[in-house]
């Protein structure tokens, strides 16, 4: 159950999308070689950010099934929205191939999606932010890690073989509270429903992927507590490819049979829990700098566009994206 503050954010979310789907779109796009000059001067880690959610390095012609940026399907949805307040910067009948949803595969032609696989040959799949809301929420957390209870926590829906795995593995471990709060969960299988908070009390948090990335990463990492997951296999705009084992969380095995071992190493080691914290800690700060969100974002439209021979690309900022 969302709390009052999530609620009334949701509210604002949707009040404050709408209200830009109502100006006049001309206005957006007015504006677009003033809000690329800005992206221009940002700095190399926003070039970084650009090339690696848009991997692209070649020309390509869009699909049949591209759709005009003017009418992105989904109205009403976050996926709408959120490829909407950067899609609305360009002309409105520039084509774009898109996926919504959980994306699983690479898709055969370049275009734009929420997630992708970790692995080499995944530059068809263009990352953007997209519903963010839900992935990207990150609140503050003010319970010191030695504060914390010492046990793991996992809740969540079992719809990947792996999160089953992983509560029968620890289903008689102390240390371990672990099973799900929904209806369908089978018999023995399930706990009641804590909230984002009342996870944060224990010391260690367990991410599972789900239908592709883990939607409590974010969350866990920003914490002060501990996050323990197998090396992830699906990534975001969160570049979950880039976080290191045993410096941004502690990895674990395929059958879980060190979860034990692991809570019981960092009840000794204390210090070196609180490294990995702070280390996740200051990766989740970079996606807190709006303005090279916003860059990174329109940049990586930009490139797609440009590359799919749509738009004749401004010198200089092709210059900055290119490197």
């Amino acid at each position: 159950m969302a709390s009052p503050l999530r609620t009334a954010a949701r509210v604002f979310y949707f009040i404050r999308n709408i209200t830009r789907d109502v100006v006049p779109q001309a206005l957006f796009r007015q504006r677009l070689a003033s809000r690329l000059e800005q992206a221009r001067l940002s700095g190399k880690t926003v070039r970084d950010r650009v090339n690696y959610y848009n991997k692209l390095d070649h020309s390509f012609v869009p699909s049949a099934a591209a759709v005009p940026a003017g009418q992105i399907p989904k109205f009403g949805s976050m996926y709408y929205y959120d490829l909407k307040e950067f899609a609305r910067y360009f002309d409105r009948d520039l084509l774009i191939d898109l996926e919504f949803g959980d994306v699983v595969d690479v898709p055969k032609m370049p275009a734009i999606v929420k997630d992708r696989p970790i692995r080499d040959d995944n530059g068809n799949a263009v990352i953007m932010k997209l519903d963010k809301f839900r992935h990207f929420n990150m609140p503050g957390d003010t319970l010191a890690f030695a504060d914390k209870r010492p046990m793991a926590v996992w809740r969540g829906h079992f719809n990947n073989p792996i999160r089953k795995r992983f509560v029968d593995a620890v289903r008689n471990l102390p240390s371990c509270d672990a099973g799900s709060p929904k209806p369908d969960a089978p018999e023995g299988y399930r706990r009641p429903y804590l909230t984002i908070p009342q996870q944060r009390q224990f010391r260690y948090i367990v991410s599972l992927e789900g239908n592709d990335v883990a939607t409590n990463l974010k969350w866990v990492m920003s914490s002060n507590s501990l996050c323990l997951m197998p090396p992830p296999t699906y990534e975001t705009w969160f570049a979950e490819a880039e976080l290191e084992a045993d410096v941004h969380y502690v990895p674990l095995a395929q059958d879980f049979s060190d979860v034990a071992d692991k809570i019981a190493y960092f009840e000794k080691h204390p210090a070196e829990a609180q490294r990995i914290t702070k280390a996740a800690n200051a990766y989740c700060r970079k996606f807190s700098n709006e303005r090279d969100e916003r860059a990174v974002s329109l940049l990586v439209l930009y490139k797609y566009f440009v590359l799919s021979g749509q738009i004749e690309p401004d010198p200089e900022v092709w210059r900055f994206i290119t490197g």
